[in-house]
């Protein structure tokens, strides 16, 4: 099939970035006119965090569908919307345990909590707006889905162009995916890189992005659990 070259890839990537960042403003700017005031007090305001999520992922999802139908090439067949062997799948769930059971256990050991101000922000407003069940939707499905259809669909595709390559095109490509997270601190945004790594080489083996997908959802479907779970009864 036709590939975009490097460049393009990543010129289609940004826009696909900045076209879903600016829908999400445009639309809650006109659902709540006091947006901005509202995220300045309360950066991550779990309706605001959830609208966005809603809106920018299917925009960001969109460009890269227009960016594989100018190739003229098959949109399952571009970004691997295939399944994976079953043996490949138990792998990706168990290299995903492990990594999760290793990373809480090195947070907890070095004083540090599991869940993040912004985990528990969200959760509270979300929470009390009653959102919490819609906020809990986008980031389990429709978070994973945007962003492994941009990262390990579209751009892996495009810079993963040999057995040469896949490495260098793993760790750039989890390098950006992590500095998006800028909700987190550096340790945050050193797993979710860790986490990228993991999800690449995945994509790589298996020749299948709704693999990561599934992969990316069960993270956030942990990350979900350990927050209620410090809400409920840790609080």
């Amino acid at each position: 099939m036709k590939i975009w070259g490097y460049w393009a890839t990543l010129g289609w990537a940004i826009l696909a970035f900045l076209a879903g960042q600016f829908a999400g403003l445009v639309v809650l700017m006109f659902w709540r006119p006091d947006a901005l005031n509202a995220l300045l007090g309360v950066p991550y305001d779990g309706l605001l965090v959830t609208l966005f999520l809603l809106i920018a992922n299917p925009v960001s999802i969109a460009v890269i569908v227009l960016a594989v139908r100018l190739k003229g090439a098959s949109f399952v067949d571009y970004l691997a919307l295939v399944w994976p062997r079953r043996s490949f799948a138990a792998l990706g769930v168990g290299l995903l345990v492990v990594l999760i059971a290793v990373s809480d256990a090195l947070l907890f050991l070095s004083g540090r909590a599991l869940v993040t101000p912004f985990q528990i922000q969200s959760y509270n407003s979300a929470a009390a707006e009653g959102w919490l069940a819609a906020m809990t939707f986008a980031t389990i499905l429709v978070a994973p889905a945007g962003e492994e259809i941009v990262f390990r669909g579209f751009m892996f595709r495009g810079w993963a162009r040999s057995d040469r390559s896949a490495w260098p095109a793993i760790i750039a490509i989890s390098a950006l995916w992590a500095t998006m997270h800028v909700q987190y601190d550096w340790t945050g945004i050193l797993q979710i890189f860790i986490t990228g790594l993991l999800l690449g080489w995945m994509r790589w083996r298996s020749g299948s992005t709704l693999l990561t997908f599934v992969l990316h959802a069960l993270f956030n479907l942990e990350g979900t659990i350990e927050t209620v779970l410090q809400m409920r009864f840790f609080s």
